[in-house]
C-alpha cells in the first residue's frame, strides 16, 4: 500500500515543488550560525530567521589587573570553550575593564602587549612565568601579542564552537569588584569618568564588530551608591541613571547597530523595577520610553542579578525567591509590565563544593528562571586569577572550574543542577505561569530546539506552503 500510495502522490509532490525532480532548488539554502542580528520582540529575543534565542552561559572574567581573560596560564582558550560547549551552553559573558581602553590612547592608540600587562601586575619574574606558561598554552601568542588579540582569539574560537560573545563592561579601573568603596560604583566617582566609560563603549564596540558572534554588549557591571563621594551618592538616583544609560546606549548603537543592548538597574544591578513598571524615575516624574532610543527600541534587553547567598547560604524559600526575582525585573517577561523586555539573570553562583547541588537558593533560581525562558549566565569560570585583591594565583572556590582549569571543581553540581538547567531553558514553555503571570508566546522555536523546525523544512528546504501542501496530500494519501 505504502509504495501504490507513494506512485500516485508522488507526481502532484513534485509538480507543487517545482522541481522537476529536484525538491525545492530554488530556495535559499537555511541560515547559518549566528544567524544575526538579533532583535527583540516584547520579552522574546530572536535571530534573524525569526527563531527564539535565549542566553544561556557563564562569565568569564577578563577585567582584573592585569586586563587579560583568566586561565590562559592553566589551559588553552579552545580546551576551555570546550568545557562550555560540553554542557550545552551557547554565551559567553566576556567582561573587560574601562582602563584598558584608556591605556590604549594613551599609548598612542596601540594596545599593551600580553607581557607587558603580566609584568605590570605581577611584576617581573612572576609576570615572566605567567607569560610563558600562557604563550605554551596558547603558542599563536608571542611577544608581540596584545590584550585586543587575546579577546580577539577567545571570540574567534568561540565562534568556531558556535558560542555567542556577551560583552561586559565589568569595572573602570581594572581590578576586583564590587564594593562601595572601589571608585567604580557609580558615573562620576573616581574611576568612573562618564566620557571614558562612553567612548570605551564605543571602542569595543567597534573593536568587536569584527567578530561575527558578537551579539550583544553591556552598559554597565553593579552600579551601586558610592561611599567615596558625598556629591556622587547625592545623584545615585534614577533620573541619573537614565541619562547615562540613554547616552551609553547610544555610543554602543551608534558603533555597531547590530548588537543587542543589556540595561543593567540599580542596587549592584538588583533592581529594574521602575523601568518594568513604567513608574516615574525618581527624582523627576518622567517615566522609562523606548522612543528615547531612537531606532533601536528592539535592541533592548534587561539584565539582574542574584546574591542573596553572597554572605551565606540563601533563602531557601523559592516563592519568596520568585517573588523577589518578579517585583525587580523579572516581570518584564509578562504581559502585567508596563514595559516588556526579555529578561537576562547575568550573574548569580555558589561555592562550589560537594554540597552545591543540594544548596536551596540556586536550586531556586535554576528552577524559576528557566521555567521562564528566561536567560541565565552563571558567575564564574574562573577556578583561579592571575591576581586577585593582591593575591598572586588566586583561588576562588566559587570558580566553577578548578584551580587549574581543567575539569568542573563540582562535577555533582554541573552534571546533575546546571546541565539538567540549561537544557530545560531551551525548551519553550508557551505558558510559564498559568496563574497570573503569563509570560506570552514565542514566535517561533527555540535555538536550542530547532528539530521541528528542521523537520517541517530543514531536510528539503521547503518553505512553509509547500509543507503545508505535502501534509494535506499525504494526509488523503494515507488516511
Amino acid at each position: 500500500m505504502a509504495r501504490l500510495g507513494f506512485r500516485r502522490w508522488l507526481p502532484a509532490f513534485l509538480a507543487i515543488a517545482g522541481t522537476s525532480g529536484t525538491l525545492a532548488s530554488s530556495y535559499a539554502p537555511r541560515a547559518t550560525w549566528p544567524n544575526g542580528p538579533l532583535v527583540t520582540s516584547g520579552r522574546w529575543i530572536h535571530d534573524a530567521a525569526g527563531a527564539t534565542v535565549t542566553y544561556v552561559g557563564v562569565n568569564w572574567p577578563g577585567s582584573l589587573d592585569a586586563m587579560i581573560p583568566e586561565g590562559l596560564q592553566y589551559q588553552s582558550i579552545e580546551s576551555i570553550v570546550s568545557h562550555i560547549k560540553d554542557v550545552g551552553m551557547n554565551t559567553i559573558r566576556l567582561t573587560y575593564a574601562t582602563e584598558m581602553i584608556d591605556q590604549y590612547y594613551d599609548n598612542g592608540q596601540k594596545d599593551v602587549t600580553i607581557q607587558k600587562a603580566l609584568t605590570d601586575a605581577l611584576g617581573e619574574n612572576a609576570g615572566g612565568s605567567v607569560y610563558d606558561k600562557i604563550t605554551s598554552n596558547n603558542p599563536s601568542f608571542n611577544t608581540s601579542t596584545t590584550r585586543l588579540e587575546v579577546f580577539d582569539a577567545i571570540a574567534a574560537e568561540c565562534a568556531k564552537q558556535e558560542i555567542y560573545v556577551h560583552l561586559d563592561n565589568h569595572i573602570s579601573k581594572a581590578g576586583w569588584c564590587c564594593t562601595p568603596l572601589d571608585g567604580n560604583a557609580w558615573w562620576g566617582d573616581e574611576y568612573f569618568n562618564v566620557d571614558n566609560w562612553s567612548r570605551g563603549l564605543s571602542f569595543m564596540t567597534k573593536h568587536g564588530s569584527a567578530w561575527p558572534n558578537l551579539m550583544s554588549m553591556s552598559l554597565r557591571n553593579e552600579l551601586r551608591v558610592s561611599l567615596t563621594s558625598a556629591a556622587v551618592a547625592n545623584n545615585y538616583n534614577w533620573k541619573d541613571w537614565y541619562s547615562h544609560v540613554k547616552q551609553g546606549a547610544d555610543a554602543i548603537n551608534k558603533a555597531n547597530k547590530d548588537v543587542l543592548i543589556f540595561l543593567s538597574g540599580i542596587d549592584s544591578d538588583q533592581d529594574l523595577s521602575p523601568v518594568v513598571n513604567g513608574t516615574a524615575l525618581t527624582p523627576d516624574t518622567a517615566t522609562f520610553n523606548r522612543d528615547d532610543f531612537s531606532g533601536y527600541g528592539d535592541k533592548l534587553v534587561l539584565e539582574l542579578h542574584a546574591y542573596d547567598n553572597i554572605a551565606g547560604q540563601g533563602p531557601g524559600n523559592c516563592s519568596a525567591v520568585e517573588e523577589k526575582l518578579f517585583n525587580t525585573g523579572f516581570k518584564a517577561l509578562t504581559d502585567d509590565a508596563a514595559n516588556q523586555f526579555p529578561m537576562v539573570l547575568s550573574e548569580f553562583g555558589l561555592v562550589q563544593n560537594q554540597d552545591a547541588a543540594k544548596d536551596p537558593y540556586v536550586s531556586c533560581l535554576l528552577d524559576y528562571v528557566p521555567s521562564r525562558n528566561a536567560g541565565w549566565m552563571i558567575w564564574s569560570l574562573a577556578g583561579s586569577y592571575y591576581i586577585r585583591e593582591g593575591t598572586q594565583d588566586y583561588d576562588d572556590n566559587w570558580g566553577l572550574l578548578n584551580h587549574d582549569w581543567t575539569d568542573w571543581r563540582s562535577s555533582d553540581f554541573v552534571d546533575n543542577s546546571m546541565t539538567p538547567a540549561v537544557k530545560k531553558t531551551f525548551t519553550i514553555n508557551n505558558d510559564p505561569d498559568p496563574n497570573s503571570r503569563s509570560a506570552g508566546t514565542p514566535n517561533d522555536k527555540s535555538e536550542g530546539t530547532r528539530l521541528r523546525s528542521m523537520l517541517a523544512q530543514g531536510f528539503f528546504n521547503l518553505s512553509s506552503p509547500l509543507y503545508v501542501a505535502i501534509l494535506i496530500i499525504s494526509a488523503i494519501v494515507f488516511y
